[in-house]
């Protein structure tokens, strides 16, 4: 199923190959195909099932590319993947450092049919150092870098921000930037190259204006008791009268000053205290909470109207969609019958648009080994031998 009406895209022209992963790899392939590439994934014999090709797999990461069914363990798998490469201009792979290489398909395999490839590597610890032979995750690569310190409660433990933070902003993110970054390189005259993305790296990096504040003594190490992480009253959720919540970041004084406006706050007899000194925060935490608990949840967000008075609701994944401003913005679209998050960032001049449903793995096999120009037979071969499926 594909929609050729879509918009194409910047990036169209561009071949990626894609060696199967979870997460952060599959993440970046799907940026780069959201923004136009031909992303061809290369996932394993032993995932294909024909009797599901047609109908769009559940995984919406895998979104926008075509899949061939590869053993990358049998020397004819290896020929499919350098054939593949060939002809693209980049790869991306989230193995183990050293696994590709022990496969015959690592950066040097392939820059040798290649010398223009970007051979994009996708990591948590990265290809050198201590930790880069173990396994890890998410919540691990935050813990290491200092992220994790600062995310959770005054003098509670700290909380996982989902895999948001690590596996897809530190990772994946990092991962297309420094594809695309290397791409430009090729284009302007150089050679082809590794970028090794790690995600310890990429997240050290996203919070490079924490470290700065702390600098300038303007961010305290304990976590809960700054401006950004929940230690200001006027940058918090609070709990309404229907047990849903508000987020309220009124930082500058004239959004306070609206939001104060807006809301009536402070109940009697709470006073409404000097909010630039931390001193009393507690107090006024308080005082908010009580506020916000004397009504729900939409009549606060429909006081609040269309002003800077910096509240929104907190809505939960399927309300999200409805909101008017993500409705306006078509935030959220549905394609091939399932709702998902548009493409992003947009384009002026060269729009993106989905084309493609999540492939099942190997479900166009056939169709690009014929494109690299396989013969039939060959390919007849290639799956008796079980080398594809």
């Amino acid at each position: 199923m594909t929609d050729d009406t879509a918009p194409a895209g910047p990036l169209t022209g561009l071949r990626v190959v894609e060696l199967a992963g979870i997460g952060p790899g599959p993440f970046a392939a799907m940026m780069l195909a959201d923004l136009g590439a031909d992303v061809v994934r290369v996932d394993r014999t032993a995932e294909v099932d024909p009797a599901a090709f047609g109908t769009p797999h559940p995984d919406l990461l895998n979104r926008g590319r075509r899949s061939v069914a590869v053993d990358l363990k049998s020397p004819g798998g290896r020929e499919v993947v350098l054939a593949l490469v060939r002809g693209a201009d980049a790869l991306v792979e989230g193995f183990r450092p050293g696994v590709t290489e022990r496969l015959g398909v690592g950066p040097a395999d392939c820059l040798a049919v290649n010398p223009r490839l970007v051979y994009g590597r996708m990591t948590g610890w990265g290809q050198e150092g201590p930790n880069a032979p173990h396994a890890g995750h998410d919540i691990g690569y935050l813990a290491l870098t200092g992220a994790l310190h600062g995310i959770g409660r005054a003098g509670e433990r700290p909380v996982p921000p989902l895999n948001l933070l690590g596996d897809f902003g530190g990772g994946g993110m990092m991962l297309a930037l420094g594809v695309v970054s290397a791409l430009y390189a090729v284009r302007s005259g150089a050679r082809g190259q590794v970028v090794d993305a790690a995600i310890v790296d990429g997240v050290a990096v996203l919070s490079t204006q924490i470290h700065g504040l702390r600098g300038m003594g303007l961010w305290q190490d304990p976590r809960g008791v700054n401006l950004l992480d929940g230690g200001a009253p006027f940058y918090d959720t609070y709990e309404c009268a229907d047990g849903r919540y508000v987020a309220v970041g009124a930082l500058e004084p004239r959004f306070y000053d609206e939001l104060v406006r807006r809301t009536g706050f402070p109940l009697s007899p709470d006073e409404p205290l000097d909010r630039t000194d931390p001193a009393n925060w507690p107090a006024l935490r308080r005082a908010w909470a009580r506020l916000f608990r004397t009504r729900t949840r939409d009549e606060w967000a429909a006081l609040a109207g269309d002003s800077d008075a910096c509240l929104a609701p907190v809505l939960d994944w399927a309300e999200a969609p409805a909101h008017p401003h993500m409705a306006a913005r078509q935030t959220f679209v549905r394609h091939a019958g399932v709702e998902q998050p548009a493409p992003a960032p947009r384009f002026s001049g060269t729009p993106t648009g989905l084309r493609r449903p999540p492939p099942h793995p190997g479900e166009h096999t056939d169709e690009v080994l014929a494109e690299l120009g396989y013969p039939s037979d060959r390919i007849d071969a290639l799956r008796a031998a079980a080398a594809v499926a």
